[in-house]
Order: C-alpha cells, then sequence, then structure tokens
C-alpha cells in the first residue's frame, strides 16, 4: 500500500483558523474531503460507473490544530458494504491524532440516483486499502 497516494502534509494556514489560533471544525472536513478526493482519482477507471453521494460526515477533534503546525492527513477505507464505502481521513499532528473525519458515499444509479451495489472492480480495490 503506497501512504503517498493516500496522505497530505501542510502546516495549518492562517484562513484556517479562529482568532484563538485554534483550526475551524469545517476546515478539518474540507481537508479531509481533498484528501480523499485525490486518493479516489487513483481508481481503476469505470464505464457506467455510479455516482458517489456523501451519506454521512463526522468529525471528531482530540485536539485542536493550531496555525502553523505541521499536520498530516490520511485516507483510509474504513468500511466497504454492498452499496457504500466508508472512509476515515485521520489528521495526525507531533506524533498523536488530532482528528478524524469520517466520510461514508453511497453509490447511485446515474439515470434515478437509486442505490446501487459497488462496481466489483472499485470493490477489489478498496479491499488493498483497508486498514
Amino acid at each position: 500500500m503506497n501512504d503517498v497516494v493516500r496522505s497530505v502534509q501542510m502546516n495549518v494556514p492562517f484562513r484556517d483558523v479562529d482568532m484563538n489560533g485554534q483550526m475551524f471544525l469545517g476546515s478539518y472536513i474540507s481537508h479531509a474531503e481533498s484528501v480523499l478526493a485525490t486518493f479516489w482519482s487513483l481508481r481503476p477507471s469505470l464505464q457506467d460507473e455510479p455516482l458517489y453521494i456523501a451519506s454521512k460526515v463526522t468529525c471528531i477533534l482530540h485536539r485542536p490544530l493550531h496555525y502553523d503546525e505541521r499536520v498530516v492527513f490520511t485516507a483510509s477505507v474504513d468500511k466497504i458494504g454492498v452499496r457504500s464505502v466508508g472512509f476515515i481521513i485521520a489528521a495526525d499532528a507531533l506524533g498523536e491524532r488530532a482528528a478524524e473525519v469520517e466520510i461514508i458515499w453511497q453509490a447511485r444509479s446515474r439515470e434515478d440516483r437509486s442505490p446501487v451495489p459497488l462496481p466489483e472492480v472499485t470493490r477489489d480495490w478498496l479491499y488493498g486499502f483497508v486498514d
């Protein structure tokens, strides 16, 4: 498993912190979604691929990140269901877990948006990233 394709290192930018220098909760989610988008772009290409729609997003804050603090966001596959996939994007700083963002996507038909099974090729690829 290649950590380069599922991790992003950054320093917390000024725009992402409040007047106390702590990172906004929404910024954890925004950065997690960016890391997940980069990871997801590497999946096998499929014709007639379903749409993937977020059905749940949660953020668990263990400790706040601060302005200019070095952080590593790492995406991993948490759950693979018949019609959905769950991801955990961890935010680690100074050797400890600062936050975890859980994102669950449901596979939906492009025609009528009804739930559909995950394609087998996608499912097989995802299993390579289950932690």
